[in-house]
């Protein structure tokens, strides 16, 4: 049985939050919701979402179907549960308001008897165990939507078929402001045992898009309603365990991309990583790859250590042929970490072990090393030698980059292909190095970074340091224990 449509229509309010919570009352032996929403003007565009009285139930954005929402089962983008009785609410986004007033028009139809059939599939999140054991470099993409995405289409079983045909070892689901993906990966893992189905979201707002990275609970996005914020997500990210990246920071496309470039502040103090490569299909590098680098680059150069990553941003599951489709894996992350599960790869992000493939998995390999160091590390020392060897990349160039500025390239004429570069650590501060592989005089393959600074101040007299041999050892076991929120100290 259901009662008829309860309609909530209006203007939106101009100025002010781009948020407007409309709340309704949900009665006792409620069993269904369903949602349905329009905008009332052609050139206007409206997201919406679903809240109950506790929690968070989903956000479609602009999903042209209704939401429904269900003790044991939802439509797509919303999450299942209890329905308690008391005043849910419909968030309204103000995605692209052309014409003012911005008319909607929301009809909600309670209901005793669910239409929706049981989604026994549906299970909590636990992470899996690894699929593979040992450290080497992981192959991945840390961008991508499946159709719990209300602009995709793919199902994850399709994501994860064509993300294992490329070679690939993980995806990231990153759906936009929901983790109702989540529900479902329990089910659609064992399926693909060498694929690992990494948890996350695109924590998209109306200017600019972040990458939760392991991020397993809804953060809320609504800014300027009951005190969501910037800083108040970041907070959620980091209470989480997630790692924050910006996902493609300069890709301003205007309405053909609502808030994909960043244009409000940068939560530096959380930031973990920029993704510099979004999709295969720049591949000139002209239009937004190059100026994502130098974006990156100029974060560098204000003392942060972050780490490089690339995604594709497929929504159509790799088959997409339109100019802006890009199949999954392109552009591909490597991580290096301990094994392949999600613990390991969010590790090995946090600590910079990363090398992004701009293009693809089959692009050059470059991996960039100074003794026991690697990408991520910082070496306290005077002088350092650090090696490149590249693979894959006969034909292509190879060249050094120091505090964002390249050195002239060289030819790789081997596979492997060696070269080495000796560096002095600059008298105060810290200088930074990585290498870049290119083709077609284009960057193909970026490296993360090497640091170097000065050695560390002696321990303190009095620290019951044995002299000798055994005091050397302890002075170094000392100095390599001092780590910072980047990656490994290595003293020379």
């Amino acid at each position: 049985m259901a009662q008829a449509p309860l309609v909530l229509e209006g203007d939106l309010p101009e100025g002010g939050p781009d948020f407007l919570v409309l709340p309704f009352e949900v009665p006792e032996g409620t069993l269904e919701i369903e949602v349905r929403h329009q905008s009332l003007t052609p050139d206007n565009i409206i997201d919406f979402g679903v809240r109950d009285p506790a929690r968070f139930r989903g956000w479609g954005g602009g999903n042209g179907e209704p939401a429904v929402v269900g003790v044991s089962a939802a439509s797509r983008s919303y999450l299942t549960g209890p329905l308690p009785a008391g005043t849910w609410g419909v968030d309204l986004g103000k995605a692209k308001i052309v014409t003012h007033p911005g008319r909607y028009h929301v009809e909600v139809t309670l209901r005793t008897a669910p239409t929706l059939p049981p989604q026994p599939e549906r299970r909590p999140y636990q992470e899996s165990p690894a699929l593979e054991t040992g450290a080497r470099w992981y192959a991945g993409d840390l961008h991508v939507h499946s159709r719990e995405s209300g602009d995709a289409k793919p199902t994850i079983d399709e994501v994860a078929t064509f993300a294992r045909g490329r070679g690939l070892d993980f995806v990231e689901l990153s759906e936009h402001n929901t983790v109702s993906q989540l529900d479902f990966l329990g089910d659609v893992q064992p399926r693909h045992p060498k694929l690992l189905l990494l948890p996350g979201v695109e924590f998209t707002t109306y200017n600019g898009h972040a990458n939760g990275i392991g991020a397993t609970g809804y953060v809320d996005h609504h800014f300027g309603v009951e005190g969501a914020s910037l800083d108040a997500a970041m907070a959620a990210f980091a209470a989480q365990g997630a790692v924050v990246s910006i996902n493609h920071p300069v890709l301003d496309l205007g309405n053909n991309c609502i808030g994909c470039a960043w244009k409000q502040a940068l939560p530096k103090a959380q930031l973990s990583g920029v993704e510099i490569g979004t999709g295969g299909w720049d591949k000139t590098g002209l239009l937004f790859t190059r100026q994502a680098i130098a974006w990156w680059d100029r974060l560098l150069a204000q003392g942060l250590h972050v780490t490089p990553l690339g995604g594709s941003d497929d929504h159509s599951g790799g088959t997409g042929t339109g100019a802006f489709d890009s199949p999954i894996g392109s552009a591909t992350t490597l991580v290096w970490a301990d094994e392949l599960s999600a613990s390991a790869i969010i590790d090995g992000i946090r600590k910079g072990r990363t090398v992004v493939k701009l293009q693809g998995p089959g692009d050059p390999m470059a991996e960039l090393t100074s003794g026991e160091a690697r990408v991520g590390d910082t070496l306290h020392a005077t002088k350092a030698t650090l090696q490149a060897v590249v693979t894959g990349g006969t034909g292509a160039k190879v060249r050094w980059v120091s505090n964002g500025t390249a050195e002239e390239a060289v030819a790789v004429t081997a596979d492997p292909f060696t070269v080495s570069r000796d560096v002095d650590a600059p008298a105060a501060g810290e200088d930074r190095w990585r290498v870049e592989v290119l083709v077609d005089d284009q960057p193909r393959t970026v490296t993360g970074h090497l640091w170097i600074s000065q050695p560390q101040a002696d321990p303190p007299k009095g620290c019951g340091c044995a002299s000798g041999g055994g005091g050397l050892a302890a002075l170094l076991a000392l100095l390599g224990a001092l780590v910072r929120h980047r990656g490994r100290q290595v003293s020379r």
